[in-house]
């Protein structure tokens, strides 16, 4: 199970509250021994409960692909043996960082069963790790992420806790610490069991709480020059998370540049930024006609809107139709053509689209599109195929077309009934996407109504050759 964990400080005497950290916690369940517990489902009741399980599975996918896409990205980069140091810089040696430190686990450290306290494992790897971290700088350093706290074991009261920290690599205003802790009992000290692993990342501030530069770091031979790329590898991917992720829109650029290692994180974001933009409220009904409507929502500098009809089909079949973007020209006359650049896997595609320009004279505009499906995690859950750009280096803007971009949008198809679909298309309108709907926002026509009545055509005529879909989605 997944727990999210925020925690806020007050000052009551200034009547300021402000947020700490934030963190998501895996538990496993389990008899005495180590057999696991199948838990019961969770069902969620609100609509933000829902949204807030369908993206703890977007998470799930990360963490459980995060291993494989550090060997990736150290496969395809060009692993450098040797680290090349300036000789007019600071340069330390990583083994005068090493620190070790044994524990003994006490009753007060351990909980009614008799294991220890997951917090008091963390506590006392902090500890070593901030030790490491200070032998660097020669400083007192700042935690400010802790990158994947995995248990792999328990202690119990008694037994003995090896802990041991060095930095792995320095960056210029940061550095990650490797930390691990062991266990054994008295009189076994050969038979350690390994507890945890985890790699924090601290920082030294200044008088005026800015990072300062750290001294570079030099690896010993063998472990320590793996552990320094690894260590590379995992702040390319923090980065990813931080600015796909975790800033806001107005922070980075709509479109992000696609790479291999990076796809677990932008297929998240694309997913989870049109699922919480779904949940939003204050939605306004602009416009209506034979049941298809037109409402808008707008949210600081964004404006959003979205589209929603009734189809008497299948919510499975409606996802299956409408997953194939390349098809999209048969119904909509806003895409003048599309065609796939690379099938990532059966969840995630890139598509090229290009659409005819508003303004007369003007030209084309066109669009590289991560396209990303996912079916239902639970019931009441929809299914979802999200839209956002990316930037590839094989498709570049070039003078013949307007690059576009496309920051949130997409589907969401939600069974309603036996055989009554709520489909509904999101969109939070960039500057490129605007023109096409502010002329129905305000009122002036009904072209969203004519593009969904052929889309809800389109599905009728389709629904008939599921087989072929399913074949060609490998479904």
């Amino acid at each position: 199970m997944e727990v999210g964990i925020q925690v806020s400080c007050e000052n009551l005497f200034q009547g300021k509250e402000w947020n700490v950290c934030k963190a998501f916690a895996t538990f496993v369940a389990s008899k005495q021994g180590t057999e696991k517990i199948r838990l019961k489902p969770f069902e969620p009741y609100t609509q933000e409960e829902q949204v807030e399980y369908s993206i703890a599975a977007e998470r799930r996918r990360m963490r459980l692909a995060h291993a494989e896409t550090i060997k990736a990205l150290l496969l395809k980069s060009a692993v450098q043996e040797e680290c090349n140091q300036s000789e007019t810089v600071n340069v330390v040696p990583a083994e005068k960082t090493r620190v070790e430190s044994v524990e003994l686990v006490l009753p007060p450290h351990a909980n009614h069963q008799g294991y220890t306290f997951g917090g008091q494992i963390m506590a006392w790897m902090e500890n070593v790790a901030t030790i490491a971290a200070s032998r660097l700088c020669n400083s007192y350093a700042t935690l400010r992420t802790i990158d994947m706290f995995h248990f792999r074991g328990p202690s119990q009261v008694g037994d003995r806790l090896v802990l041991k920290a060095i930095v792995n690599s320095a960056f210029k205003n940061s550095m990650e610490v490797g930390v691990c802790a062991h266990a054994y009992r008295e009189g076994s000290e050969d038979s350690l069991r390994h507890l945890n692993s985890a790699f924090m990342t601290f920082i030294v501030l200044d008088k005026e709480g800015q990072p300062i530069t750290l001294p570079q770091i030099k690896p010993e031979p063998g472990d320590g020059v793996r552990r320094y790329n690894e260590a590379n590898a995992r702040k390319k991917l923090r980065l990813d998370r931080k600015y796909i992720i975790s800033c806001k829109q107005t922070e980075v650029p709509l479109s992000v540049p696609w790479d291999p290692c990076n796809q677990v994180y932008l297929s998240y974001n694309n997913v989870s930024a049109l699922k919480m933009l779904a949940a939003k409220r204050n939605w306004v009904l602009d416009s209506e006609k034979n049941k298809v409507k037109l409402s808008t929502l707008e949210d600081g500098q964004f404006l959003s809107f979205k589209i929603e009809m009734e189809v008497p089909l299948e919510a499975s079949t409606i996802f299956l139709i409408l997953s194939d973007l390349t098809r999209r020209t048969e119904w909509d006359s806003h895409y003048q053509k599309c065609e796939v650049i690379q099938k990532v896997n059966d969840d995630d595609t890139i598509y090229h689209l290009i659409t005819p320009s508003v303004k007369e004279g003007s030209k084309f505009q066109d669009f590289v599109l991560l396209a990303s499906r996912r079916k239902p995690c639970a019931a009441g859950d929809p299914f979802v195929i999200a839209f956002r750009s990316v930037t590839l280096p094989t498709h570049l803007a070039t003078s013949e077309y307007t690059r576009g971009e496309v920051q949130c949008a997409g589907f969401s198809i939600l069974q309603q009934g036996d055989s009554q679909t709520k489909v509904t298309y999101y969109n939070q309108a960039s500057p490129e996407v605007l023109p096409y709907i502010t002329t129905d926002i305000a009122g002036l026509s009904s072209g969203y109504y004519t593009t969904f009545e052929s889309c809800l055509k389109y599905i009728e005529r389709n629904k008939n050759n599921i087989t072929l879909f399913m074949q060609e989605h490998k479904l």
